[in-house]
């Protein structure tokens, strides 16, 4: 095995290997660190602008640990925190202003917005260059064809690619001509991560709800990616002996007694009964701590990149 790929993957009394999704942001993060001190050492400061509509408990949540990753790796990091009752006019107002500062690299608007303002149209109002969440139609067409290298591509597929080729990597084999099966179309997840595997040299398959037979078509991946939002739905006899599997779901389900407010306990799980899969499977990521972890750190790297293209430099590669 590759010993510096090898780093992320470890050992289970399951059979298969896990894919360490919290190691690898890890490294990546303080790669991160490293380039921004490049990018100071040059007189650049990335900068990214994260935009709150309402008081969403799990938005706040996301939002505040994405102010505090951009903190300490040194960004320029600002929260617009707006009420729920903000405009729509108002709203793309202060996208343009971000849109017109120089210090703001990246803007970021936390989804999902309350149901009085479009977001389709909000998320096209943000500058092309500056949209690291990689939702914008001009980012979305230059993957599609094929202009990675210009595009911004989305966080959470951008971050699952990462630790797909760092298992093939270990393993001692190569994505080129694998079979690849993404269960879910969304264009958060399914599509994005769709189209990286076909830059890749993957042969993919795009399944979803209306696919026939579903768990034959996935058990002739070598690489099953599920993104569907069903806890659970994979179960260990649709995975090919061998394969790698990448679960980006994360569904809250019940759990067992009572917490300390005497509420039911809930417990997070994925889109894949991680147990049964393990047995077959040759690598596969946990729920938590898989493609998670990745998310915010492919954000911080988006953001990163963007300032480099911003003043001209040469961007790292992740």
């Amino acid at each position: 095995m590759n010993q510096a790929a090898n780093s992320i993957l470890k050992p289970s009394a399951a059979g298969a290997l896990i894919i360490d999704g919290k190691a690898a942001s890890e490294a990546l993060l303080a790669r991160l660190a490293e380039e921004t001190r490049r990018l100071g050492a040059a007189g650049v400061k990335p900068g990214l602008s994260v935009v709150l509509v309402g008081d969403d408990p799990a938005s706040q949540v996301y939002v505040r640990a994405k102010g505090k990753a951009a903190r300490e790796l040194g960004f320029r990091s600002e929260q617009h925190d707006l009420v729920a009752a903000t405009s729509e006019e108002d709203l793309l107002a202060l996208v343009q202003r971000l849109n017109a500062d120089p210090g703001v690299h990246g803007i970021l608007v936390q989804l999902p917005l309350p149901k009085h303002i479009q977001s389709a149209r909000i998320l096209e109002a943000i500058a092309p260059e500056k949209d690291v969440d990689g939702f914008h139609p001009i980012n979305v067409g230059l993957a599609a064809i094929g202009e990675m290298k210009r595009a911004l591509i989305p966080c959470t597929p951008a971050g699952a690619m990462i630790l797909i080729q760092k298992t093939f990597a270990a393993l001692g084999e190569n994505l080129a001509g694998k079979e690849a099966v993404v269960i879910g179309r969304s264009n958060i997840v399914g599509k994005p991560v769709a189209r990286l595997l076909l830059a890749a040299n993957s042969t993919v398959t795009v399944a979803h709800s209306r696919t026939r037979d579903l768990s034959a078509v996935a058990q002739r991946a070598d690489l099953l990616i599920a993104a569907v939002g069903q806890p659970e739905l994979v179960r260990g006899d649709w995975i090919k002996p061998g394969a790698v599997v990448i679960d980006v779901g994360v569904n809250r389900v019940p759990g067992e007694g009572l917490n300390d407010r005497g509420q039911p306990k809930t417990r997070l799980v994925g889109d894949v009964a991680f147990a049964e899969a393990s047995a077959r499977a040759a690598a596969i990521t946990p729920v938590p701590g898989g493609v998670g972890p990745m998310t915010i750190a492919m954000l911080m790297a988006n953001t990163l990149v963007a300032a480099c293209r911003w003043r001209g430099l040469e961007e790292p590669k992740f």
